[in-house]
């Protein structure tokens, strides 16, 4: 028996890094699985289904359940359409996890309109959007669990005003929606994650890294506390039964 059998699960940004882990710990604790990616780059644009697809062909390859999802969280209409998308498929939605996230990196006398809104739209709207869906139907159900990434970057990162704020807000959003949940039996919480991903490749410290060693720190994380995937156990702790009593937390 798994922690999450008969669950069933969104994942934003579930094709690569921290997303792509969250998403195969949840299938293999025993959640049906939602595997949303837009495939889109680093700076939120283009987009592919390779990304989320092989996620879910790993998912089933190694007996576990799972659908892609290729929509953007910034949508609002298709931020309904993937809840939507696993209540039609398994009867419900158990548990929302929004790791979805872009960079557009610039000190705040540089920043443009457009790079602001790009990240916030998908960092903290994103966050709204999923959310504002899935708490309808987890109300009506009395049970979910809703699970955030924020980041220390909220405490104030330079040159990264967009996401700083958007991550700050992630957290408000946290426990104002904890505190109205809460009544319904829905549990709502927040990590602020460490993982050496392309957004820790992106930064001047992950260039830093590549020009001593010649390997961009994601390639080094495997196995080390820097790696992605460490954050999973946690998210699966969050998602259960067990974790009934936890709201409203960082």
């Amino acid at each position: 028996m798994g922690m999450l059998d008969g669950k069933t699960a969104l994942v934003t940004g579930a094709g690569r890094g921290i997303g792509r882990g969250i998403a195969i710990a949840l299938a293999a604790a025993g959640a049906k699985v939602v595997v949303n990616d837009l495939g889109a780059s680093l700076s939120g644009e283009g987009r592919e289904n390779t990304p989320a697809q092989t996620v879910v062909d790993e998912i089933v390859k190694y007996g576990g359940t799972a659908t892609a999802n290729y929509g953007s969280v910034a949508d609002f209409g298709q931020a309904a359409a993937m809840v939507q998308q696993a209540i039609d498929a398994w009867g419900r939605i158990d548990i929302v996890v929004h790791v979805a996230g872009i960079l557009r990196d610039r000190m705040i006398f540089n920043m443009t309109e457009d790079e602001w809104d790009a990240v916030v739209n998908v960092h903290l709207k994103g966050m709204f959007n999923v959310v504002r869906a899935a708490s309808v139907s987890m109300r009506e159900q009395k049970s979910g669990r809703i699970i955030s990434m924020s980041s220390v970057s909220a405490l104030g990162a330079p040159g990264q005003p967009n996401y700083a704020a958007a991550k700050a807000g992630i957290i408000g959003l946290t426990w104002s929606t904890a505190n109205a949940m809460a009544k319904y039996g829905v549990t709502v919480n927040a990590i602020m994650p460490s993982g050496a991903t392309r957004m820790i490749d992106s930064t001047p410290r992950g260039r830093a890294v590549f020009e001593q060693t010649g390997k961009w720190p994601s390639e080094q994380a495997v196995g080390t506390d820097r790696d992605p995937d460490n954050v999973a156990p946690i998210v699966v702790y969050l998602a259960s039964d067990a974790a009934a009593n936890v709201n409203g937390q960082v």
